[in-house]
């Protein structure tokens, strides 16, 4: 994919479009293992008998296990796509949690910064390190996995 992520979809790709995948995959499974007991069938019913015939059977129970096995890999292929899809809304859950998080802190530091610096009397107040760490927290990219590392005062 390239260029700017679009709805429902941020920089790790389209769940829903990964789905669609997973789902195309195993119907193409479903559509080989059709095809394997298609030719089989086929090759059954010809009244054809003799050591050409059965060679012929042979050959075509051969290529119709080998559709099961591509289909079995469809299927293995569209589990595992599953699986990852799994992972990633579960990691890009967390990484929105943290962004959330870190936001608030972020906010609420950088309000009690200006606070000291509006206050009157001309005494200055030095703000909380904590504070100052948080109001210079430079963030990672909205939705990047780097969101899974920060870490900050309160969080």
């Amino acid at each position: 994919m390239s260029g700017t992520p679009g709805k429902g979809q941020d920089m790790y790709g389209d769940p829903e479009l990964m789905r669609r995948h997973a789902g195309r995959l195993r119907e193409q499974g479903v559509d080989l293992r059709a095809l394997a007991d298609q030719l089989v069938g086929q090759a059954e019913s010809i009244a054809w008998s003799g050591r050409a015939a059965e060679a012929m059977r042979a050959r075509i129970a051969t290529r119709a296990a080998h559709l099961r096995e591509c289909a079995g890999r469809h299927e293995t292929a569209a589990e595992s796509l599953e699986e990852h899809l799994e992972e990633v809304e579960v990691l890009r859950e967390a990484i929105a949690d943290t962004e959330r998080r870190v936001g608030v802190l972020v906010a609420d530091a950088r309000a009690r910064v200006a606070r000291l610096r509006d206050g009157e009397g001309g005494v200055e107040v030095l703000p909380d390190p904590v504070d100052e760490e948080l109001t210079e927290f430079e963030p990672p990219p909205p939705g990047h996995k780097d969101w899974l590392t920060v870490s900050l005062p309160g969080l």
